[in-house]
């Protein structure tokens, strides 16, 4: 593994959830956590608590289904610092429905914010990485890469796609040293997840307790949910690994409930 000393990493939808704590462990790495998000005050919040901690984070208003907020933030990075050497595109939503009632509305919604915004801050940071001859971008995935579930048409199409995408950049960006992963969790138990439970249950018609235990994490070995920290572990390794082979890959940290 090498150091993450002093490299800026963009991490999208960084202010909560899964990004957060990505963001947090590339700061505890030594890197500088460039928190994109939505919502630019609790991005600003969120950084400014890491620098209290001693760490250097940057805020930065980013709604990734925005071509002009994208370059923007990009532009605003490069900027204060000069270069992009990891770019995590984790900014996601859920929306469930049956396929048959799945307003067209909301598919292009979810498929604009998982598919167009990697698409996009991808398209954003290459130039800056190319021109430097290195850079990591790791696409945060799910199980649902993989496996299908019901009510999560979009989400499933979606998250597919970025394997897609992924392997795509690998063979484009590998003679420029550019590498690109997926990490494809399982169920995290972030507000996003907190959500789907009640709705889950209201849809599927069982209680909450039934949608954890029998529709969540049934397949898992040990009945647990994959944690932040799991998460943040495995893109870490990405991030910082030395060799540029582990390149179009991706990774399932889902407590074996998807194994291959």
């Amino acid at each position: 593994m090498h150091s993450l000393e002093g490299q800026v990493a963009i991490i999208t939808g960084a202010a909560s959830g899964i990004g957060r704590e990505i963001a947090k462990r590339f700061c505890a790495a030594g890197a500088i956590a460039v928190i994109a998000d939505l919502a630019l005050p609790a991005a600003q919040a969120t950084a400014a608590e890491f620098e209290a901690q001693g760490h250097k984070a940057m805020a930065v208003a980013m709604d990734v289904t925005s071509e002009e907020q994208v370059n923007a933030g990009i532009a605003a990075v490069l900027a204060a610092y000069g270069r992009i050497d990891v770019l995590v595109s984790n900014a996601g939503i859920q929306i469930v429905h049956p396929i048959e009632d799945f307003p067209f509305s909301d598919w292009k919604k979810m498929l604009a914010i998982h598919l167009d915004g990697a698409f996009l801050t991808t398209k954003a940071v290459l130039p800056a990485m190319y021109a430097a001859g290195h850079g990591s971008v790791i696409y945060i995935g799910s199980v649902h890469s993989k496996e299908a579930s019901v009510l999560k048409s979009a989400y499933v199409t979606a998250k597919h796609g970025l394997l897609g995408l992924c392997r795509t950049l690998a063979k484009e960006g590998g003679k420029k040293g550019v590498r690109a992963n997926v990490v494809c969790p399982g169920f995290v138990r972030t507000p996003l997840v907190e959500k789907q439970i009640p709705e889950q249950a209201q849809a599927l018609g069982i209680t909450e307790e039934q949608v954890i235990k029998n529709v969540m994490l049934k397949e898992t070995v040990d009945g647990e949910f994959t944690t932040v920290d799991d998460v943040a572990d495995c893109v870490l390794f990405f991030a910082s690994a030395r060799s540029k082979a582990l390149t179009g890959q991706s990774i399932i940290v889902s407590h074996g409930w998807s194994m291959e």
